[in-house]
C-alpha cells in the first residue's frame, strides 16, 4: 500500500518546548520509532510541518537590514532540508541496509493572485501573550492570530496547485525508497510569464500539500499525525466525543478550528473525494494502529454511520 504520513508541527516540537537542535532530534527519534515499522509492508512518503522552525528563522532574519532579510520561500527551503535531514537520519538508523531513504526539496506551485496573500492566516514561530503580540503588530507590522490562549505571527497560506517534483517522487517510490518531501507544505513558487518559476513569500499548509501530493501519487492512505488521538466533535467540551469512523459528507457538517483541526479535516475530505481509499487523523504514537484501523479517526468517501470511540 502507498501511504503518505504527514507529521504535524506539534508531533515534532511540542508546545512550549525550546527550539533547540537537541530537542528536535529527540522528538524526531520518537517519530522515527513510530514510522519505521510502516516501511516493511508499505511504500512510505513522509511530510512534515515547519511552523515553529520557519518562524524562528524569520525572527532571526528580521534582525538584519531590510535588504538583507531572507524571504519566506528561502526559509521554507532551509527548514525543509533541516527537518528532513533529521528524519532521514533517524529512519536510516532503523531501516535494514537494503532499504533507502532520501529527503527531497519540493517546490509547489501556487497562484500569485490567491486571496491568501492579502489575508495572512498561517501561524508560524513562537507563542506570545496578548501584550507582546500587540507590540509586535505595532513595531514590526506583523499580523497576529490567536493560537489557543496565546498569539502567533500569521503569514499568507495560498492553496497548493501542483507538486513540481511529483515525477521524481514517483521514480523513487518505484525503487522502494522512503521519501521525505513537501516539508513545511513545500516551497511555494509561481510560474512567470516566460514559463520559469519564482519563489513566493508564503508558507503552504502542510496538510493541504500532503493531500495534493497523496492524490498525485495515487496513494491509498493519507495519515495526518498530530498530538491528539482522534478528531473530536466538540473540542474543549468535557462531553466531546472522539470520532472513530465517518464519511467525508458527515464530518463536513461539523465545525473545527481553522487554525488546527480544520485544515486536516478538509485535506482528508479532498483526498477521499478524489479517489483515495482512507484518510486518517490521530496521534503519532499510534501510527501503526491507525493504519490497521485500531486507532485514530478514519474518513472515507463511502456512506456510513458515524462510529465513536
Amino acid at each position: 500500500m502507498r501511504v503518505v504520513a504527514a507529521l504535524g508541527g506539534n508531533a515534532l516540537l511540542k508546545r512550549g518546548e525550546p527550539l533547540t537542535a537537541e530537542m528536535q532530534r529527540a522528538n524526531v527519534k520518537v517519530a522515527a520509532d513510530a514510522l519505521a515499522p510502516l516501511t516493511s509492508a508499505n511504500d512510505l512518503v513522509v511530510t512534515h510541518g515547519n511552523g515553529p522552525q520557519v518562524g524562528l528563522l524569520a525572527l532571526q532574519t528580521a534582525a538584519l537590514k531590510p535588504n538583507e532579510a531572507y524571504p519566506l520561500d528561502v526559509l521554507d527551503a532551509e527548514t525543509e532540508g533541516m527537518i528532513g535531514y533529521l528524519i532521514e537520519q533517524e529512519l536510516i538508523n532503523r531501516l535494514p541496509e537494503t532499504r533507502r531513504c532520501v529527503t527531497l526539496l519540493t517546490q509547489i506551485e501556487v497562484d500569485p493572485s490567491d486571496p491568501a496573500f492579502a489575508h495572512p492566516t498561517k501561524p508560524i514561530g513562537p507563542i506570545y501573550n496578548a501584550e507582546r503580540a500587540r507590540t509586535l503588530e505595532k513595531t514590526r507590522g506583523w499580523h497576529m492570530v490567536r493560537d489557543g490562549d496565546h498569539y502567533r505571527r500569521a503569514v499568507p497560506s495560498p492553496l497548493p496547485l501542483r507538486v513540481l517534483e511529483l515525477p521524481v517522487i514517483e521514480f523513487l517510490l518505484d525503487a522502494r525508497v522512503v521519501v521525505i518531501c513537501a516539508g513545511g507544505g513545500g516551497i511555494p513558487v509561481a510560474r512567470r510569464d516566460d514559463g520559469g518559476y519564482v519563489g513566493m513569500e508564503a508558507v503552504i499548509d502542510k496538510d493541504r500539500a500532503s493531500s495534493l501530493l497523496a492524490r498525485g501519487l495515487g496513494a491509498e492512505f493519507l495519515m495526518m499525525l498530530t498530538d491528539v488521538d482522534a478528531v473530536r466533535d466538540d473540542w474543549g467540551n468535557p462531553d466531546a466525543r472522539s470520532i472513530r469512523r465517518i464519511s467525508a459528507d458527515s464530518i463536513s457538517r461539523f465545525s473545527f478550528d481553522p487554525g488546527s483541526m480544520g485544515p486536516k479535516v478538509e485535506a482528508a475530505c479532498e483526498f477521499v473525494r478524489s479517489g483515495g481509499a482512507v484518510a486518517a487523523i490521530g496521534a503519532l504514537s499510534d501510527a501503526r494502529a491507525i493504519v490497521a484501523g485500531q486507532a485514530g479517526t478514519r474518513i472515507t468517501n463511502e456512506p456510513q454511520d458515524t462510529q465513536w470511540w
